[in-house]
């Protein structure tokens, strides 16, 4: 059995957790790009570039080998399961609650085709939690939530994930505390929204309440927080991510956009005042702090001068990088049907212009600790010989050691910045 992943870490996760489970059945995973009696894509809809990928990698999967059973699976096959499974190869598509149970549904189909795929509006599981390894990894994503709420009016996401649900936090814990004894040096807790942790809970949490809890019972060397929005970055959670040890002095929050007008079509439920508002109290509280964000151009009837407007709002904040997605309608989203759709040609160039900004901007923030020690997390040897690490900012980081360094966490000095490469040199540690 082979698996391949798009999109978030949550599918990462989830794919894992498949693998996990198909493993326990006998099964034996290899990889996507050999031949398999049975291939695994676990897709992604967020736009459509990553829906024809999903369609290639089907095709591939169907050459490799002929004969194969093909599972599709995510959320691209949780809203367009009908036109996945009338692609030739296609066994079997399965929905993203349905994924969960992989392993019986290949039992019950068989060699026949069928889709399976339930309503996920009325899912009350999150889902996640349920994985005792990462193999291949020195980084554990944990899913902690699951769905969203928030309904912009541009994104398929809440249509393929349901609404939003928590993971009950002992159960969280659990997960956490399981990832560190299988050595792991840092848990990332993921979420569709995660920001909106633990609000549909009995009695209802909060994220910080869950970071608060990992902090206090020493679960795990580094633990990192997903994407969380605007609204949620509170001045409690900013000032507990300034005292904290464990919890990594990174967020990414997304924006969208820089103009107020195209953030009311995009019914996100907050200004770009308020977003500045909150980047410049983390900078303030954690100065070194990483921030990044999500931008999308070529929003239905975005101008000229609103595009203007946002990409001087951007160049004017302190962030270190930014996810840049040029505006893909999704069917059965509002922006879909919008009126002064822009042109293809426009986007691309807008997207071009913001990309080199965030590049210029990335630079930046790197060569801002030149000089600087920093506990970097070894995760690998790469081509170039040298080992890459990832420190708590999020910034990877090149150095000379030893193969027995990896995940390690060891004291780096940033000696320099080589065109998008960070150089470092080990600092040796004094026994007392």
């Amino acid at each position: 059995m082979a698996i391949t992943t798009l999109g978030c870490k949550i599918n990462q996760f989830e794919s894992a957790a498949m693998a996990e489970a198909l493993g326990k059945e006998g099964f034996r995973v290899v990889p996507f790009d050999g031949v398999a009696d049975i291939y695994v894509i676990n897709t992604c809809t967020v736009t459509s570039r990553t829906d024809a990928e999903s369609r290639r990698l089907i095709r591939r999967a169907s050459r490799q080998n002929p004969s194969a059973r093909i599972v599709v699976t995510g959320c691209y096959a949780q809203v367009a399961f009908e036109e996945l499974l009338d692609m030739p190869g296609v066994n079997l598509v399965l929905g993203n609650s349905e994924k969960k149970g992989i392993a019986a549904m290949l039992r019950e189909v068989g060699d026949g085709r069928k889709a399976l795929v339930s309503d996920i509006s009325l899912e009350r599981d999150a889902g996640g939690a349920h994985l005792e390894s990462f193999a291949e990894h020195t980084r554990a994503f944990l899913q902690v939530q699951n769905g969203c709420d928030a309904f912009c009016s541009y994104c398929i996401v809440p249509y393929a994930r349901g609404r939003s649900r928590s993971v009950p936090l002992a159960e969280a814990l659990a997960g956490i505390r399981t990832f560190a004894a299988q050595g792991f040096k840092e848990v990332v807790l993921t979420g569709i929204h995660l920001g909106g942790y633990g609000l549909d809970l009995t009695p209802p949490l909060t994220l910080l309440d869950l970071l608060v809890a990992a902090e206090e019972q020493r679960l795990v060397e580094r633990v990192r927080v997903g994407s969380v929005e605007p609204t949620e970055v509170s001045d409690s959670l900013i000032a507990f991510l300034a005292g904290s040890k464990h919890v990594c002095p990174h967020l990414h929050i997304p924006l969208q956009s820089g103009s107020d007008r195209v953030l009311k079509r995009m019914n996100r439920k907050y200004a770009a005042s308020l977003f500045r508002d909150v980047v410049e109290k983390l900078v303030c509280a954690l100065p070194h702090v990483c921030i990044g964000t999500d931008i999308i151009t070529g929003f239905p009837g975005e101008s000229s001068e609103e595009f203007e407007e946002g990409f001087r709002f951007l160049e004017s904040l302190p962030l270190a990088y930014f996810h840049v997605f040029p505006f893909s309608p999704r069917t059965g989203t509002p922006a879909a049907t919008m009126k002064d759709q822009v042109q293809s040609g426009v986007i691309k160039e807008r997207a071009k212009a913001l990309r080199k900004l965030s590049e210029e901007k990335k630079k930046a923030y790197y060569r801002g600790f030149v000089g600087h020690e920093l506990p970097v997390l070894i995760q690998s040897r790469e081509e170039n010989g040298l080992l890459k690490g990832l420190a708590r900012n999020y910034m990877p980081v090149y150095v000379e050691g030893d193969d027995s360094l990896i995940n390690s966490e060891r004291p780096v000095r940033i000696t320099g910045v080589v065109r998008e490469e960070v150089k470092g040199e080990l600092v040796a540690l004094h026994c007392p």
